[in-house]
């Protein structure tokens, strides 16, 4: 049994290994693809679906500035994905987790010193949104 747990995770680790590290770019095409009609094309909650939501759509260019300029990696991750938002009641904006989950993986700290098997786009879109904090 441990060494196929063993194989398992050094097949896994090479798979990882295999994956090159997001790229901002690839992020900023996810953003255009995905999130653009209701955060607009800067991030500032101003797309062309905004006024349709029903309520203002964040500008995610301040993401940091209203955390004390701090960017909540895994929070931003949380929320592109929708896994913790089955607590906070109705929320408008889609979940990606599964649109993402068929994504190669790479290995992604979130910022507490764990590399952690991430979905590449997810990765991509996340470091894509910390570099157009203002």
């Amino acid at each position: 049994m441990r060494t196929t747990l063993f194989i398992l995770g050094a097949g896994c680790a090479f798979a990882l290994a295999g994956c090159s590290t997001p790229d901002v770019e690839v992020g900023r095409s996810l953003f255009s693809d995905h999130c653009v009609a209701c955060h607009g094309t800067a991030g500032h909650g101003d797309g062309p679906s905004a006024a349709d939501v029903g309520r203002p759509v964040p500008d995610l260019t301040r993401i940091a500035a209203r955390r004390s300029g701090v960017f909540p990696v895994a929070e931003v991750m949380s929320t592109i994905d929708g896994y913790t938002r089955a607590n906070e009641g109705p929320v408008i904006m889609p979940e990606f987790g599964l649109a993402l989950q068929n994504d190669p993986l790479v290995l992604y700290d979130t910022g507490d010193g764990v590399p952690t098997p991430t979905p590449v786009g997810l990765a991509a879109l996340t470091d894509y949104l910390r570099a157009i904090q203002e």
